[in-house]
C-alpha cells in the first residue's frame, strides 16, 4: 500500500469510512406520536409518493398524495399504500378505494410538483381535486378509476387485500398494477424496460415540507453485475 498520500492499490476494497459514533438513542415509546412521525418521516427518505386517483360512488373524482407507498412484488406486480385516518373518520381515497376496489398511481415528477402538493389540501368530499390544481381526469380502461392525463407514467391498480397494522390508525392496501401508461417521450435504457431517470424526472418525499428533485445521477453497477 502506497504511503503519505492514502491512495490504495488497485483491486483493492474501499477503505471503511470513519465511525461517526451515537450521539443519542431514542426510544420511539418515550416521545409523542408527533415526534415520532417526525423522526421516521426524515429518516426514512427518500420516499416515492403515491399520487392515488379514485373515484367516488356519486362520481366525483378524488386526487390526493401519500408518502407510505412502495413497491411490493414483481410477480405479481404489487404495490402497497398506507393510508391515515382523519380525525373524523377514513379519507375519501380510502372510501373510494373500498368501494370501486381500484386505483391510479401517478407518477408524481418535477413538473407536477406544485399541483401534487396543491392536492394534499383538506377539501370536502365533494370537491374534484383535478379540477382544484388544474389537471385533467381520464377515465382508465382497465380499472374503475381516473388518471391524470398530464402525468408521464401511470400504474393501473386493482386491490387484492388490506392489511391491518396492529392498531394502527393507519390502513395498508395491497393492489396488483394490472396497467402501465408510459408517455412517449419516456425512453428506456437500451435492451431494458426500466425507464430513463433523466427524462421521468421523478420526485422522492423527505420529511417536513422538502421534497428531493433529480439533478445528478450516479450509476453503480452491482460487484455480480461488472
Amino acid at each position: 500500500m502506497s504511503e503519505g498520500n492514502g491512495a490504495r492499490e488497485p483491486g483493492l476494497p474501499p477503505a471503511p469510512a470513519a465511525p461517526l459514533g451515537v450521539g443519542r438513542v431514542i426510544d420511539p415509546s418515550a416521545i409523542s406520536a408527533r415526534d415520532r412521525y417526525q423522526l421516521m418521516t426524515s429518516l426514512v427518505v427518500p420516499r416515492p409518493i403515491g399520487w392515488i386517483s379514485t373515484r367516488a360512488a356519486d362520481g366525483v373524482a378524488n386526487l390526493a398524495p401519500f408518502s407510505y407507498f412502495a413497491a411490493l412484488s414483481i410477480s405479481p406486480m404489487l404495490v402497497g399504500v398506507s393510508i391515515g385516518e382523519r380525525r373524523d373518520g377514513f379519507k375519501d381515497t380510502l372510501v373510494n378505494i373500498r368501494h370501486r376496489r381500484a386505483f391510479c398511481v401517478n407518477v408524481v415528477t418535477e413538473p407536477l410538483l406544485e399541483q401534487m402538493n396543491e392536492s394534499s389540501a383538506s377539501v370536502p368530499p365533494g370537491v374534484d381535486e383535478f379540477v382544484l390544481v388544474g389537471l385533467t381526469a381520464v377515465e382508465s380502461e382497465r380499472v374503475d378509476a381516473p388518471y391524470a392525463a398530464e402525468c408521464p407514467a401511470i400504474l393501473e391498480c386493482e386491490v387484492r387485500q388490506e392489511v391491518d397494522l396492529g392498531g394502527a390508525p393507519n390502513t395498508l392496501v395491497v393492489a396488483e398494477v394490472v396497467g402501465v401508461r408510459l408517455s412517449s417521450r419516456l425512453r428506456f435504457e437500451d435492451e431494458t424496460m426500466m425507464v430513463l431517470p433523466e427524462d421521468l424526472r421523478p420526485v422522492g418525499r423527505l420529511g417536513g415540507a422538502s421534497y428531493s428533485v433529480t439533478r445528478e445521477i450516479r450509476r453503480l453497477p452491482r460487484p455480480d453485475q461488472r
